[in-house]
């Protein structure tokens, strides 16, 4: 059933159904949009105070030249202050001159537009709800729990810290997917230590920590919308990981909340976005922030972005994190409570995508 136009739904809307129906055809957002909707169903029409706002272009979005970090002490220093500045005050960057290949960017981008455009069947193969599959593709994690679905397809897998063997992968990008892996995780373990000595820590005190033990990939697809007005391509949310390696085409929609309003991220050729995740935060005893973004819809697409998450996610862990004691004091007591990884995952997975970060159940 299509939207009117406006928020209000009739009495009898059977909301369950329609959830159901959608999750049953396997084709995703995508498949709505193939089936020629011009108008938004109704399940993805967002409340009013959710819908989009203008977003305020006055702020100078953080980007760090990373060239010389390796060679140039003098400019690893003005790095890492930048980087400390960006982590404290936006929880968000662009990086530069990070390593990776441009080529092997526009390889992942091919790659996972070819797994959403090949034939619904095939795809429809790996479609899942059970996230303890090599690759769950689906649309909107929390799909039966979200006050309004999102505008976007999503496909999952879980890189490290047990590799899923190639052939668990679509053949649409399996060999990018494992090559870019590989890219990120250095870029990663590079950036630990840079955040480490942003912290007055020891350069590997992060990676000690196994904060790059596990790696994620969240690869979306966000279809072009016929009334963008109404939905959101991703709800306002806090990542539940360490840290995000994010890769986005140039068509933009990523809003970042600073300061209390949204501003654009604007997409940057050759650059990566990168934002502090809540377990960060958490360990950092709020010294680095993990912050509200989202991405609104759009009249223009399909969006491409690929999102790798630092973090074991859901697999079992008995490791315990709580602020390291190195950035504690009586001054600056801890603030959180300890926790393990897929214990707060499993948290954040309960209480779903959208509203308060899900760090306000550890809080002391």
């Amino acid at each position: 059933m299509a939207a009117t136009g406006t928020s209000q739904l009739p009495e009898d809307y059977d909301r369950a159904s329609e959830l159901r129906a959608f999750d049953e055809s396997k084709a995703g957002v995508k498949g709505l949009v193939d089936a020629g909707v011009s108008q938004v169903p109704r399940i993805f029409i967002q409340p009013p105070e959710k819908k989009r706002a203008n977003s305020n272009t006055h702020f100078d979005f953080p980007v760090i030249d990373l060239q010389g970090m390796d060679t140039d002490r003098i400019q690893r220093n003005r790095i890492v202050e930048k980087l400390r500045d960006a982590s404290e005050t936006w929880g968000f960057f662009n990086v530069v001159n990070h390593g990776i290949p441009v080529t092997v960017m526009e390889e992942m981008l091919n790659g996972v537009r070819r797994f959403y455009e090949q034939d619904t069947e095939l795809k429809k193969e790996f479609y899942t709800r059970d996230v303890s599959k090599k690759l769950v593709y689906n649309s909107n994690f929390d799909l039966y729990t979200a006050k309004a679905a999102s505008w976007r397809d999503t496909f999952y897998c879980l890189m490290a810290p047990h590799p899923p063997d190639s052939q668990d992968l679509p053949a649409a990008c399996r060999d990018i997917l494992m090559e870019y892996k590989d890219q990120v995780m250095k870029l990663g373990l590079r950036l630990l230590e840079l955040m480490s000595e942003a912290l007055g820590l020891n350069p590997s005190h992060l990676k000690d920590m196994d904060c790059a033990e596990g790696f994620a990939m969240l690869c979306h697809y966000y279809p072009a919308c016929p009334q963008p007005e109404l939905t959101l391509g991703t709800g306002f949310h806090t990542d539940n990981d360490f840290l995000t390696v994010l890769l986005q085409d140039q068509i933009g929609g990523l809003q970042v909340l600073h300061q209390d309003q949204w501003v654009d991220v604007p997409p940057k050729p050759g650059a990566l976005v990168i934002n502090v995740g809540d377990l960060l935060q958490l360990i950092t005893n709020d010294r680095f922030k993990s912050v509200e973004h989202r991405v609104v819809a759009n009249h223009i697409g399909p969006r491409l972005s690929i999102a790798c998450f630092f973090s074991t996610s859901v697999q079992p862990s008995s490791k315990l994190y709580g602020p390291i004691k190195e950035l504690v004091s009586d001054e600056n007591p801890a603030k959180y409570r300890e926790t393990t990884v897929s214990d707060y995952v499993a948290h954040f997975q309960e209480k779903g995508l959208e509203g308060s970060t899900a760090l306000q159940h550890l809080r002391l």
